[in-house]
């Protein structure tokens, strides 16, 4: 083990000890799950609530769920308790899915100067730079998301792997490790480059098949560049998420088998039909990146391509995604997901993206919620796990404060999480 790997395993092992129960005192009480185990068993919890939203287009009015380990044994309607077992009283509240956000750079944050960091060596020591991934990540779990991809650090290796022991607050991690762009090199370099990928244990591969939207989003790579770099993940059973802002990095990517297209700011009408006839994910990130971006224009500013140039044309590109969001929508049969692209000072907002698309984009809410839970989930390759109030899953469930289906704006008012079978904030009712 290299020495900043070994800084960032040692910042991590002391953030489990120090944060772990200093979010809000609301952990459950009880052993950590061995890493990467799920807990089958154990003692029964209740959840009581007014409705129960299940992640794909289902409601139940006065809903029981039970959860036994970290998983949800049962879901029934009606006070059904299991005699002895704790219930947490969710009255008055709606119980839904935790969100799954399929792209954030979890470890990028704003240094002790003030100025953007994407992670470890970029200026700060590796140790450091651990611990704002830790605090990005509890923040992003008590904003509600319990499920997250990450696309592009090599450190999120170490945060993935402790998250998943249980003893830290954060949400499941899945991550791209290191991107492949036009430096890779030719389609044997995209082939060799997977496969280490996959040999250095990664999720998913992160493809960069367009410039940023701050240099005018347009192709980097050829067809056989992307067939080879997606074709060689799919044979690795790895998923693929590409950047593409425009027509053609975008055509390419979905001609060359590509799981999903990352941000799409400048499609056309002709290419998400194209995404929808073949299957591809569409994950279009429309306010909070931006928003963001705009908000704390100073942290940003003299860093690589942030240039008073380049947010002009992210200002520039705010109204055509959002009509290229519009258009996704009105597309038959297009697989639209959640994905906010949180990167410094958006962690733990990530529902701000969901509410823009309702309030501005014209999404149906509910729509928007399974896109953000059950459909975000099949787009990873989750289905099994996440996204759904259903037996058999994982117990990784939120309550807010309204009926988000009336009024999404609920998600903004998140009052209590379980992850796995534990609750990691609970300013409801005690439980009892």
């Amino acid at each position: 083990m290299t020495a900043p790997r070994r800084a960032r395993v040692l910042l991590l092992a002391l953030a489990a000890a120090t944060l772990a129960g200093a979010l809000d005192g609301t952990l459950a009480a009880g052993p950590p799950a061995a890493p990467e185990e799920p807990r089958s068993g154990g003692p029964a919890i209740t959840l009581r609530a007014d409705r129960v939203l299940d992640g794909r287009g289902g409601a139940l009015a006065g809903a029981t769920v039970t959860v036994v380990g970290s998983r949800i044994a049962g879901v029934t309607s009606g006070e059904q308790a299991m005699v002895g077992a704790p219930t947490y009283d969710l009255r008055g509240l709606t119980l839904l899915p935790g969100g799954v956000d399929t792209h954030v750079h979890i470890g990028w944050h704003f240094g002790a100067d003030g100025k953007y960091r994407e992670g470890a060596g970029a200026g700060e020591p590796p140790g450091l730079s651990a611990l704002y991934a830790v605090e990005n990540a509890a923040a992003t779990l008590r904003g509600g998301i319990t499920t997250v991809r990450s696309l592009g650090a090599a450190e999120d290796r170490e945060l993935r792997d402790f998250l998943a022991r249980g003893t830290l607050p954060g949400p499941r991690v899945l991550t791209s490790l290191t991107p492949l762009d036009e430096e890779t090199g030719p389609p044997e370099a995209m082939r060799a480059a997977v496969a280490r990928l996959a040999a250095d244990g990664a999720d998913v591969v992160k493809i960069f098949a367009s410039k940023s939207i701050r240099d005018g989003g347009g192709p980097t790579l050829s067809q056989e560049q992307l067939d080879a770099a997606c074709g060689e993940a799919r044979a690795r059973h790895l998923r693929s998420a590409v950047h593409a802002h425009g027509v053609e990095s975008a055509r390419r990517a979905v001609l060359a088998g590509c799981t999903s297209i990352e941000h799409g700011a400048l499609l056309d009408a002709a290419t998400l039909r194209l995404m929808a006839e073949r299957g591809t994910y569409f994950d279009p990130n429309i306010d909070l990146v931006f928003r963001n971006y705009f908000e704390n224009q100073a942290h940003f500013l003299g860093i690589g391509n942030y240039t008073e140039a380049g947010f002009a044309q992210m200002r520039k590109a705010v109204p055509l995604a959002l009509a290229v969001f519009r258009q996704a929508l009105a597309t038959p049969g297009l697989k639209v997901v959640f994905g906010t692209d949180a990167v410094a000072g958006s962690h733990g907002r990530n529902f701000e993206e969901l509410v823009y698309r309702v309030e501005q984009g014209g999404q149906d809410p509910n729509a928007a919620i399974v896109s953000a839970t059950s459909l975000a989930a099949e787009s990873l390759g989750l289905s099994d796990r996440v996204g759904a109030v259903a037996p058999g899953l994982d117990a990784d469930l939120i309550a807010v404060d309204g009926d988000p289906t009336k009024d999404i704006r609920a998600l903004l008012r998140v009052v209590w999480v379980m992850k796995g079978g534990r609750v990691v904030r609970n300013e409801a009712r005690p439980a009892r």
